[in-house]
């Protein structure tokens, strides 16, 4: 391939959204305005599911003004809206060296619109897409460049410091639990309540309900992660020490948390169902927990699933997260120009006290379809809390409070026609 294209770009969001999803396609349309290889960059409306269906939005029309220059008002405004403002999907590409058409269809699509540059934004399965495009082109004669650009809650990304997305997720769920626990303490009745925390295999989400502990000293009383195999005795037996010191107890526990033969601890009440990429349907832990907790002990218990808003907040968004994030997505742009085919954006943290990251350009080969987990010194012992170097880990990234625009005391959100 040569080292400039000339053509135009278009860009997707896959997966679960993110607060800050959008910060991220902010950046890389920031990005596209400022290259002069790029013309026109397109939106596809839901993912690769839409390009295919050539459902696109023109980006450039929606975010220029009348000369044709970047609109940074709707830019910032696009910056502070949560979800996925294109719409997302979750397919799954064929192999590349197998399905050949379909493959030459999607190659036919982007010659029928000049798109030199794929920009992806998504997680693992995001990942594995434009790995798979790239792999692809290697044997097409048709030249162009796909970047991934990562983003997820769950910040289970190889290959990357952290992820967008995570930041305004930690900084939600530990704003939620400090008020759960506050909430919990006005009682002297014996009660337990646990709160079910988004993570299939990786616990960072969960970890960052501990910051409350360590900012407020209003936090859980423990925390579980999948990193570790669960044992319903051992848990049984650290609520009854927290019993013997105070009445309430709050517990912080991963939708992913296992037992030692791999269970899920909330597959009794889960449907079974699999997305397209294998992966299960959680839910219900926090639910199998309080029947198992109500048998033992009969006291008081709760379940409380946080749900949809750990990836929704943007009341709660984190500015360094955000910031990251249209850095992410202006990093990628420039990545794609400079002819980086079949990369991801990649945050690496600067050494020592002072936090820092800068943003680099990693191949996809090794990065798609791993998970990158909680590291076993970031669990204490017990396996029932986090260390103070999950803490110090976490901390720097739920820094800082956007300035919101509101109307008639509501956040106010940019949609893209």
């Amino acid at each position: 391939m040569n080292n400039k294209l000339f053509g135009n770009a278009v860009v997707g969001q896959s997966g679960g959204p993110t607060t800050a999803i959008n910060a991220t396609l902010a950046g890389v349309i920031k990005g596209a305005f400022e290259a002069d290889t790029i013309g026109k960059i397109y939106g596809m409306r839901n993912g690769i599911e839409g390009f295919l269906e050539e459902r696109l939005s023109d980006l450039s029309e929606q975010f220029g003004d009348a000369s044709g220059n970047l609109d940074n008002e709707k830019l910032d405004m696009l910056v502070n809206t949560p979800a996925a403002a294109l719409g997302s999907c979750r397919k799954k590409l064929p192999d590349p060296h197998t399905d050949t058409a379909f493959f030459e269809n999607l190659i036919d699509l982007c010659r029928k619109y000049n798109i030199r540059y794929f920009f992806y934004i998504g997680g693992n399965d995001s990942m594995d897409t434009v790995a798979k495009i790239s792999e692809y082109l290697k044997t097409s004669d048709y030249e162009m460049y796909a970047i991934g650009v990562p983003k997820t809650i769950d910040n289970d990304l190889a290959a990357t410091d952290h992820t967008p997305g995570f930041g305004s997720a930690a900084k939600f769920i530990a704003t939620t639990m400090q008020e759960i626990v506050r909430d919990c303490a006005v009682y002297t009745v014996p009660a337990v309540t646990i709160v079910e925390i988004m993570g299939r295999d990786a616990g960072w989400l969960t970890a960052s309900a501990a910051l409350a502990n360590s900012i407020t000293g209003y936090g859980p009383d423990y925390v579980y992660l999948p990193e570790v195999p669960f044992s319903l005795e051992n848990f049984f037996a650290d609520i009854r020490a927290a019993m013997e010191k105070k009445p309430n107890i709050v517990i912080a526990v991963s939708e992913g948390i296992r037992f030692a033969d791999g269970r899920y601890v909330g597959e009794g009440t889960q449907s079974g169902t699999e997305d397209v990429f294998g992966h299960k349907y959680l839910g219900g832990t926090g639910s199998a927990l309080e029947q198992a907790v109500k048998a033992e002990f009969g006291c008081k218990v709760r379940a409380v699933e946080l749900n949809l808003p750990q990836r929704c907040a943007a009341h709660c968004a984190s500015l360094t997260d955000l910031e990251e994030s249209l850095k992410t997505g202006y990093a990628a742009v420039g990545a794609a120009v400079a002819g980086k085919n079949g990369s991801m954006i990649s945050m690496e943290r600067a050494a020592g006290k002072e936090y820092a990251v800068k943003f680099t350009a990693k191949s996809l080969s090794g990065i798609a379809n791993k998970v990158r987990s909680v590291p076993l010194d970031y669990i204490n012992e017990s396996g029932n809390n986090v260390t103070e170097a999950c803490i110090d880990y976490i901390l720097p990234l739920i820094q800082g409070e956007p300035a919101l625009q509101y109307k008639n005391g509501l956040p106010v959100h940019f949609v893209i026609r």
